[in-house]
C-alpha cells in the first residue's frame, strides 16, 4: 500500500497477504468440506483448526439443543467431532514436519490495475469491484496446496495481491523471491486489455530478476481465440520470457506450477478449444482481510459460465464459449458455506447471465434454503438480460434467496443500434413490462448504456437519456463508450479491414474512444459520454429515483450509496464509478514508464489538494442526498408516489411513449408486435 496507508509494517509489503500455510478458513477444496485441514498449510493450522472443530461442535450442541435429541446422543456426536480433530491435527504435524525438511514454493498471484489518464496507477483504500478471477484462481492455487502437487516435501505459499486495493511493491517482491533462490512464480491473473500495458509493466523488471511470470485473462485468451496469435502486442510478453496462459484455470494451473517447479515453464499453455467443465472444480474464495479491502465487504462468484447470443461487441462468448456450464448448488453452498464461517454474506454472481444458466433455479432453490432455512443473511447481486421476467418464478425466487441488485445490459433503446450489434433478445417493447417487473419484487435495477453505435449523435443520445429518464423505472444508468475490445467480433472486423483503432491498449476500458465514428468526432464522442454522466444524474432526477425507490420498496440507504458514486466518480476522479473506490491512492513511483516523474514535494502537495477538495464535494453531495432522503422517507405521501415511469404499461402497449415513437426502429418493433398479434389472436405480452 502506499504511505498513506501504512498503518503497520505487515501492511506495507505486498506479502502482508500471507500465505495458503495462514489460511484460516477450512475447505478450500471442491471435494471435502474440512480438506485442507493439514494439508500443506503449514504450521499455523493448528489453532485455527481447533477454532473451526471448537465451532463445529459448538453447532452441534446447539442442533442438539434445539431438535431435544437424547443427551447421549450428543455425547456420542461430541466425542466422534473430538476424535476426527485430534486425528486431523496428529495429520497436520507429520505433513508439517516433513514440509519443514523441504523447499517453499512461492506463488504470487496479482490482479493488475491500469493507469489513469495523468498515467498513474489506480488505486483505492476501498475499491469498488471484488474480483472473481482472483478468487477462482485463489481457490484453484489452494486446491494444488492441499493436494501437495509438487510433492510431500514442497509447501506451496500463495501470497494475493489486488492492485486496485493494494500496492505491488516490486523491489520487496525480487527481495522474497530471491530469499527463496526464484523458486516459484508471479501469475498476472484476468487480465484485460486495459491492464495489459500495466501487467508488462509488472512483469518487465521481474524476468530481468529471473523470476518466472505467467499471464492469463481475458486480452490474452481473446486475442489467441480471434487473432493470429501475436496481435495485439501479445509479443511483448513473449519476448521478455514471459508465459502466456489462454483459457480457463480448472484441471489446468496444476501443469503449470509443476513445470515452474521442474525448471520447464512453457512460453503458451493455450486450452482456448477445451473448456472445462464446473461442476466439482475448486471454488471461487478469498480470505476476509483480502475482501474488506473492497466496499461492502462483498465476495464474488461465477455459478455458470457462457452465453447463447451473439452480441459483436461482447468478448465473453469468444472467451468462454456459448454452452452454458454451471456449478452444481452444492458447489454454491459449500463456497457460500465457507464464505460465511468468516462473515461473508455479500456476493456478487458474476454469471455474464444468469437467467440463462440451465442450473438458475436448483441455485436459487439451495440459496432459499440457506437464507431461510439456515437463517444466513445473504444479500446478492446477479447479471440478467432483457427478457428473464418471461421466465416463469425467476424474478420471485431471485428475491427469495438474496437478490438485491440486478445488473441488465439494456445497452440502447433504438432497435436499430441494437440490431448492428446483433442483441436481437433486446426488445424494447419489453423494456417496461421487464423494469416493473423488478420493481414489483422491490429490488434495484441497474443498465448498461453503450454511447457511440452507428445511428448514435450527441443530439440522439441527450434525447434518448431524456427518454429514459421520464419512461423507464430503472435506477442506476451506467454509461460505456463502444468499444472494439480483442477478442470480440468488432474488433477481428476492425483489425482484418486494417480500420484504425488506438494502439495504447490502456485506453481500452470502455470509457474512452479508440476508433473512429461515422457520425461524431473523437472529441464530440467523448464530450458526450462525460456529459451523460451528468444529465441522468441531475439533483431532480436524483430527487424522483428515490421517491420511486420509497414507493416501491427499493431499499434507499443503499440507492443513495450508489447515487453518491455514480453521480461524482467520472467528473472528479476522471474515471469510470466501477473502476471508483474510496480515497484514491497514489505514489510518485506508480507513474507510467515513459512519463515525466514529478518532483516528490510537488506530487504530494498537488495530490493532498486535491483529494481535500474531493472529499469536500463528497460530503457536500452526500449531505443533500440524505436530506433528500429523509424527507421523502418523512413524507406521508411518498408511498404513492407515482410518474409515467411506474405506470403499468397500458392495453396498447404504451405505443405512444416516446420510447417507441422517437425512432425508426421503434416504431418497426410496435408494427412488428401489432402484426404477430394480428396473426396470432394473441397480444405479445
Amino acid at each position: 500500500m502506499s504511505s498513506l496507508d501504512q498503518s503497520r509494517h505487515f501492511d506495507r509489503s505486498p506479502f502482508a497477504s500471507g500465505s495458503c500455510a495462514e489460511t484460516d478458513t477450512p475447505g478450500l477444496g471442491a471435494k471435502s468440506q474440512y480438506a485442507s485441514f493439514g494439508l500443506g498449510h503449514g504450521s499455523k493450522l493448528i489453532s485455527p483448526a481447533r477454532k473451526a472443530f471448537a465451532a463445529r461442535i459448538w453447532g452441534i450442541q446447539q442442533h442438539l439443543g434445539s431438535t431435544r435429541c437424547s443427551s447421549a446422543r450428543g455425547l456420542v456426536l461430541i466425542i466422534v467431532c473430538s476424535a476426527i480433530d485430534h486425528c486431523i491435527i496428529r495429520r497436520a504435524l507429520v505433513l508439517q514436519s516433513n514440509v519443514a525438511k523441504g523447499r517453499r514454493f512461492q506463488l504470487v498471484l496479482i490482479k493488475p490495475s491500469h493507469y489513469d489518464d495523468d498515467g498513474y496507477v489506480i488505486r483505492w483504500w476501498r475499491a469498488m469491484t471484488p474480483s472473481n478471477s482472483l478468487a477462482a484462481v485463489y481457490g484453484i492455487a489452494a486446491d494444488c496446496a492441499e493436494r501437495q502437487v509438487l510433492g510431500s516435501d514442497v509447501a506451496i505459499d500463495i501470497q494475493v495481491i489486488d492492485e486496485t486495493n493494494t500496492r505491488v511493491d516490486i523491489p520487496a517482491l525480487i527481495s522474497h523471491f530471491g530469499r527463496h533462490g526464484e523458486f516459484g512464480c508471479v501469475a498476472l491473473i484476468g487480465v484485460q486489455s486495459n491492464q495489459y500495458p500495466r501487467a508488462l509493466d509488472i512483469a518487465r523488471p521481474l524476468r530481468v530478476a529471473r523470476i518466472a511470470v505467467a499471464m492469463g485473462g481475458f486480452h490474452v485468451s481473446g486475442c489467441l481465440s480471434m487473432l493470429d496469435g501475436h496481435a495485439v502486442d501479445l509479443d511483448a510478453c513473449r519476448d521478455m520470457g514471459g508465459t502466456i496462459f489462454a483459457g480457463e484455470a480448472e484441471g489446468r494451473f496444476e501443469s503449470l506450477i509443476t513445470d515452474v517447479a521442474a525448471g520447464r515453464l512453457a512460453t503458451l499453455y493455450n486450452y482456448m478449444k477445451e473448456l472445462p467443465g464446473m461442476e466439482g472444480m475448486p471454488v471461487p474464495f478469498l480470505p476476509k482481510r483480502y475482501i474488506e479491502r473492497t466496499l461492502g465487504s462483498s465476495a464474488s462468484f461465477d455459478a455458470g459460465r457462457g452465453c447463447p447470443y451473439q452480441c459483436s461487441f461482447c468478448t465473453i462468448i469468444n472467451v468462454q464459449g456459448r454452452k452454458s456450464r454451471y456449478r452444481s448448488a452444492d458447489d454454491v453452498e459449500h463456497l457460500v458455506r465457507l464464505n460465511w464461517a468468516q462473515g461473508i454474506r455479500k456476493f456478487f454472481i458474476t454469471d455474464d447471465n444468469f437467467a440463462r444458466n440451465k442450473e438458475w433455479e436448483s441455485t436459487f432453490d439451495r440459496l432459499i434454503e440457506l437464507r431461510e432455512k439456515d437463517g444466513i443473511p445473504l444479500g446478492l447481486m446477479i447479471q440478467v438480460d432483457t427478457l428473464c421476467h418471461k421466465i416463469p418464478n425467476f424474478m420471485e425466487k431471485a428475491r427469495r434467496a438474496g437478490v438485491n441488485k440486478v445488473f441488465i445490459g439494456l445497452e440502447n433503446i433504438n432497435p436499430d443500434n441494437l440490431a448492428a450489434a446483433k442483441k436481437r433478445q433486446n426488445k424494447i417493447t419489453e423494456y417496461r413490462k421487464m423494469l416493473l417487473a423488478w420493481k414489483k419484487q422491490g429490488i434495484m435495477t441497474i443498465a448498461g448504456y453503450i454511447l457511440g453505435f452507428p445511428a448514435d449523435t450527441p443530439e440522439t443520445i441527450r434525447r434518448d437519456i431524456a427518454i429514459i429518464k421520464e419512461e423507464l423505472p430503472v435506477d442506476l444508468l451506467e454509461f460505456f463508450c463502444l468499444t472494439p475490445l480483442p477478442g470480440s467480433e468488432d474488433h477481428q472486423s476492425l483489425w482484418k479491414n486494417g480500420t484504425a483503432m488506438d494502439p495504447d491498449l490502456n485506453k481500452y476500458d470502455v470509457e474512452h474512444v479508440c476508433t473512429s465514428h461515422s457520425r461524431m468526432s473523437d472529441k464530440d464522442w467523448q464530450d458526450i459520454y462525460h456529459e451523460a454522466w451528468l444529465l441522468y444524474y441531475t439533483p431532480e432526477h436524483m430527487k424522483t429515483l428515490l421517491r420511486r425507490a420509497r414507493a416501491t420498496g427499493v431499499p434507499m440507504g443503499n440507492l443513495a450509496k450508489y447515487l453518491l458514486t455514480f453521480s461524482t466518480t467520472d467528473r472528479l476522479e476522471h474515471v469510470h464509478p466501477l473502476q471508483g473506490g474510496i480515497f484514491r491512492l497514489k505514489h510518485p513511483s506508480e507513474r507510467r514508464p515513459g512519463l515525466l516523474r514529478e518532483s516528490p514535494w510537488l506530487f504530494w502537495l498537488s495530490f493532498g489538494w486535491e483529494t481535500f477538495v474531493k472529499h469536500l464535494i463528497l460530503i457536500g453531495a452526500a449531505g443533500r442526498l440524505l436530506i433528500w432522503q429523509t424527507i421523502i422517507t418523512y413524507s406521508p405521501a411518498a408511498v404513492d408516489y407515482r410518474d409515467q415511469a411506474l405506470a403499468p404499461v397500458s392495453d396498447d402497449g404504451d405505443e405512444t411513449l416516446d420510447l417507441l415513437t422517437k425512432t425508426t426502429g421503434g416504431r418497426a418493433a410496435v408494427a412488428h408486435v401489432k402484426k404477430i398479434a394480428g396473426l396470432t389472436g394473441v397480444r405479445i405480452a
